[in-house]
């Protein structure tokens, strides 16, 4: 911790990152337009630096650089320096970290770039060290240098920083537009098989992220395709990430990414959008494949989020650092010793050998539990012991030992509330809800909804972005619309409240207005009322986590086919063309949207059930479908001659002329614009959906 007793600006701001440095000697400022001013006015360049409250290599600049008198005084003397939150403003994140992949190939954080008053940059960086170490130049060295070039010819370092501006918005251009067909699937498809790797699971080498919108991707793959080499590359990334030490074992929930190709060791930091998408593959493996396993993990995913992650309004919180106590992991790893003084000699023992808790340790003298080299079934037969005993006997293990480590110095918690994050929760939560008959999921999910609609929405409608200690800020962004639109879909489906869906529906709209190119098409990061900057970006690639157009892309065929709006069926063709270059380029780097053409070249199905929701042979028939993986059917419920059924027709046409037939709930399953016949029996309805696995209809 910093021994400066005088706070800086930051100590007025309500990002927990921002917050960190408020005691900093650097005389931070937020991104403001006094920030810029005062450049302007006092000829410096600005040294903006940009991280999140969770990050460790930001932890460790902050300790060496950002509390050193040394450094502080440079920054102070030469420079306007800058602090930004990448999670409050991901549209100054994602336009400096393309600058930093274009003049350096890497990007990260903490992301350093030094730029002109005029917001222009020239030069960029992540971590950088106090002084030079290990080949990697230090802040003592690049700082004078760079305020020495500023004051002997600032007219020539703002023409290099046009010069990048140039090139990055050449980069940045990512709808380049074309025509695509259901080709792009098995291009997508091979490119994932050439880099997967069969041993641990995932794709490529270390570091691994887990991406789960790429095995979202494959199931679907699987699904039109019956290919069984992508459905077994789903099953072993899913069993490979879970029994390595990316999941927490002990409290649940995934870590951020493996730094190794066998997912042992993570960086710790805990992510909620991770742990959202986690949760929707892992319950789309349940309902493809029948195993109970997957479901156990969504569910375990789920409590560590409603247990640790949730605000008590009801929305949810950011993230989990991966550093207590200023060392990474300390939180999570163990020591022989401490596992046996806890748990007794024998149940302690047994559960060091079955999660590789040696004396030797797997991380830095320590124990990261995991089962990479042997699962509880194969430990069980080594030991001549009793697979459901064990799991009982391990379980109790493991809530002692989390009782224990509950008593541990916790990890920082950041806890804004983002729009976007809480939107993939609350569709993660829907599916859970869906298949797995849990109606306290949507309850969740829900609550997290409202938590959003009436906290972050202006009364003119207008979505912010961030929301923490009674403060809701900064407009908007693409990301939080498409999320939270993706969201509201899949509760409606869950819940089947129609105003719900009403809402997506407006949500979509404004969307469009905001931030639609009404020249090339797709989607703007931030919105026309939205801050300029020095170039506009579309985000398309779907890395760690997808991206808005990709979510949207999904979202306006989804919506169109639910509203039988011919207006927003244009609009999500046109979405498809705006991006059909880059997804030519490198089909494999847009996992979401190749769901989303999934979705628009599938053969269409909606499935309507009509009938008293209050009825168990409704909520019977409601089970068997929400249990089934079709994931590019619709599912409507019409509660025919019930509150709101006049409203749920003109919102969703199709059901207009579906009525309960014979006073009994009825399906209506509709494939390729038309309706077999309907249903009034459970198993007939079972076998009309297990028939429907043809989607490979173009």
């Amino acid at each position: 911790m910093t021994t400066n007793k005088l706070p800086n600006r930051l100590v007025k701001e309500k990002s927990p990152y921002l917050l960190q440095h408020a005691y900093n000697p650097v005389d931070w400022f937020p991104w403001s337009d006094e920030a810029f001013e005062i450049a302007k006015r006092d000829n410096k360049p600005i040294f903006l630096s940009i991280g999140y409250s969770t990050c460790h290599w930001c932890h460790v600049m902050e300790k060496e650089s950002f509390e050193d008198e040394e450094v502080a005084a440079l920054l102070n003397r030469d420079y306007i320096a800058v602090k930004v939150d990448r999670e409050e403003r991901p549209d100054v994140d994602h336009l400096y970290m393309s600058v930093c992949q274009a003049m350096t190939g890497r990007g990260g954080w903490p992301l350093t770039i030094v730029m002109t008053p005029e917001k222009k940059p020239f030069f960029a960086g992540t971590y950088f060290p106090k002084a030079r170490r290990h080949g990697r130049h230090g802040l003592l060295d690049i700082l004078p240098q760079l305020a020495g070039k500023w004051q002997e010819d600032p007219a020539k370092v703002a023409e290099i920083g046009e010069q990048i501006v140039e090139e990055t918005q050449k980069r940045m251009i990512a709808n380049l537009e074309g025509e695509l067909s259901s080709d792009i699937l098995d291009r997508a498809y091979r490119m994932y098989e050439e880099v997967y790797d069969s041993a641990y699971g995932g794709f490529g080498g270390a570091p691994k992220f887990p991406t789960s919108h790429n095995l979202s991707f494959l199931l679907r793959y699987w699904k039109r395709t019956r290919e069984t080499k992508a459905l077994d590359m789903v099953e072993n990334t899913l069993d490979r990430m879970h029994r390595g030490g990316l999941y927490d074992h002990i409290g649940y929930g995934f870590a951020r990414y493996s730094t190794d190709e066998r997912w042992l060791v993570p960086h710790f930091e805990k992510m909620l959008y991770d742990n959202a998408l986690l949760t929707m593959t892992y319950i789309e493996a349940y309902q493809a494949t029948g195993k109970r396993k997957y479901a156990d993990i969504a569910e375990q995913v789920i409590a560590y989020v409603l247990r640790d992650m949730t605000d008590p309004e009801g929305g949810f919180y950011s993230a989990e650092d991966a550093d207590s106590e200023g060392e990474e992991g300390k939180f999570y790893v163990w020591t022989p010793d401490e596992v046996v003084q806890v748990l007794g000699e024998e149940e302690g023992e047994l559960y060091c050998q079955v999660y590789e808790i040696t004396g030797a340790g797997n991380f830095e003298g320590h124990s990261i539990p995991n089962l990479i080299d042997a699962t509880v079934e194969t430990s069980a037969r080594r030991m001549q012991l009793n697979v459901t005993e064990l799991k009982t006997r391990l379980e109790a293990s493991r809530q002692k030992l989390f009782e224990h480590r509950e008593q541990r110095i916790h990890p920082h918690k950041d806890d804004k509330i983002l729009t976007s994050w809480n939107g993939l929760m609350i569709m993660a939560l829907a599916k859970a809800a869906k298949a797995l008959h849990k109606p306290e999921y949507a309850e969740a999910a829900r609550r997290a909804a409202d938590f959003i609609l009436m906290k972050l929405r202006r009364e003119d409608g207008r979505l912010l972005a961030r929301y923490r200690d009674g403060e809701a800020a900064y407009l908007g962004y693409v990301d939080d619309y498409a999320f939270l639109v993706w969201g509201l879909i899949e509760l409606y489906e869950a819940s089947f409240d129609h105003s719900l869906l009403q809402q997506a529906v407006e949500l979509n709209r404004d969307m469009l207005r905001l931030f639609w190119d009404e020249e090339k098409g797709g989607l703007f990061f931030y919105g026309e009322d939205g801050e300029r900057l020095f170039t506009r970006p579309k985000e398309i690639y779907d890395g760690a986590m997808p991206s808005g157009n990709s979510a949207a892309a999904l979202n306006l065929h989804k919506l169109a086919r639910y509203t039988y709006d011919a207006a927003l069926s244009q609009k999500a063709e046109e979405q498809l063309k705006a991006f059909a270059g880059s997804l030519e380029k490198y089909p494999s780097g847009h996992a979401l949207f190749l769901i989303a053409i999934d979705f628009a070249f599938g053969a269409p199905s909606e499935i309507v059930i009509a009938g008293d929701p209050a009825k168990e042979e409704t909520q019977a028939m409601i089970r068997e479908v929400h249990g089934a993986f079709l994931p590019n059917a619709l599912t409507i419920l019409h509660p025919a001659g019930g509150a709101g059924a006049e409203e749920v027709g003109r919102l969703i046409p199709l059901v207009q002329d579906k009525r309960p037939l014979g006073g009994r709930a009825t399906a209506y399953v509709c494939e390729n614009y038309a309706c077999q016949s309907p249903v009034s029996d459970l198993e007939e309805l079972r076998g009309l959906l297990q028939g429907d696995s043809d989607e490979s209809d173009c």
